[in-house]
């Protein structure tokens, strides 16, 4: 495996750009600068996350999500990172 998170990368398993292996090594998420835990899908060369809002779910059972543009930095969290100078 390489040390250098995909382009884009899904949780959920039905979209095609899901991969098992990479989510359990571990992926972390920097979105203009903040560490977010609630990304379910990213994309780093069209600049968006699709985020879990709230605890509300959907008619099947999934989370309520929102597309967020921006700056977005993945990373594998068994790396060590260090976080940018304010």
């Amino acid at each position: 495996m390489t040390d250098t998170p995909p382009d884009r990368l899904s949780a959920d398993p039905r979209s095609k750009f899901y991969d098992e292996a990479l989510l359990a090594r571990g992926i972390g998420i920097r979105f203009n600068g903040q560490e977010k835990t609630t990304v379910e899908e990213y994309c780093v060369s069209e600049g968006w996350v699709r985020m879990a809002v709230g605890r509300a779910l959907d008619r099947r059972g999934r989370p309520i999500t929102l597309t967020f543009k921006g700056v977005i930095e993945p990373y594998f969290q068994d790396l060590v990172l260090p976080k940018p100078e304010q």
